[in-house]
């Protein structure tokens, strides 16, 4: 059964539990959405971009009509200089309209890292991603599965947040590639967990929309490293009923880490 931790961890999240289930038994499918009960406003949604029905081409795939060239040589080998890079990077009009950069936070020799889109407002206030409700969201989805959020590493495809939470713009991406890159050399984690669809798209390099990419596990391009697909937690926030379904990744997330471990 699940311990009392995990059932008041998916209550949270908004997912009922209809029926009992067998000790151990973390991979049956026993949970159902939540009817949707409230309705959330869509201007206090830090992370608005994500929950637009319309599928638009991950940034990394569109044409680079403004294309940014990195100003100087970054030191990307270690954290200390990978943070201050971070800090300091001008390569693209993002570190202008920002107001604090995101580089990441959390454990920084973790299993799994974690990797969203961009820093939405409250994010953009206090340099740490996944802060607001998304933040809270996403937590609860870990400690569902008995993951401590604190050895988790978290970061984002863009370290600045983009004006009015709109989706990354190709020469954007590429500015923050490097670094992001940098950061999966350092963590060096064994799952990575996508979650939304411009993480999803931009690391896969895929078109899909993420209810297509979901359900399957992958590997980080170019890598060994296994990279599962979620909804990303603000989307949940809009979308009750997607819940189910993200507790069937999560499931499938812990059993990857255990697996990985072994």
């Amino acid at each position: 059964m699940l311990t009392s931790r995990q059932k008041h961890c998916l209550q949270g999240m908004g997912i009922s539990l209809w029926q009992s289930r067998p000790a151990g038994d973390l991979s049956s499918a026993a949970v159902m959405a939540k009817e949707v009960q409230t309705a959330y406003t869509d201007q206090q949604d830090s992370f608005e971009h994500i929950t637009t029905a319309t599928q638009s081409t991950p940034a990394d795939l569109q044409p680079d009509h403004n294309p940014k060239q990195p100003a100087k040589t970054y030191d990307l080998s270690n954290w200390t200089g990978l943070t201050q890079s971070i800090e300091d990077c001008q390569n693209c009009t993002l570190a202008q309209s920002c107001t604090r950069k995101v580089p990441g936070k959390g454990y920084q020799e973790a299993d799994l890292m974690i990797i969203g889109e961009a820093p939405g407002h409250e994010e953009d206030l206090q340099g740490r991603p996944f802060v607001g409700r998304a933040g809270q969201v996403l937590d609860k989805m870990l400690m569902a599965i008995e993951i401590d959020p604190q050895q988790v590493y978290v970061t984002n495809i863009l370290k600045c947040r983009p004006p009015q939470n709109r989706d990354p713009q190709t020469h954007e991406v590429h500015a923050c590639s490097s670094f992001l890159k940098a950061q999966i050399d350092l963590v060096n984690p064994k799952v990575i967990f996508s979650v939304g669809r411009i993480s999803a798209q931009n690391l896969l390099q895929d078109t899909s929309p993420v209810g297509r990419l979901r359900g399957e596990q992958y590997h980080l391009p170019g890598t060994d490293i296994p990279l599962l697909v979620t909804y990303h937690p603000a989307y949940l926030l809009r979308n009750p009923i997607e819940k189910a379904k993200v507790w069937e990744d999560l499931k499938k997330l812990r059993r990857l880490i255990e697996h990985a471990a072994d």
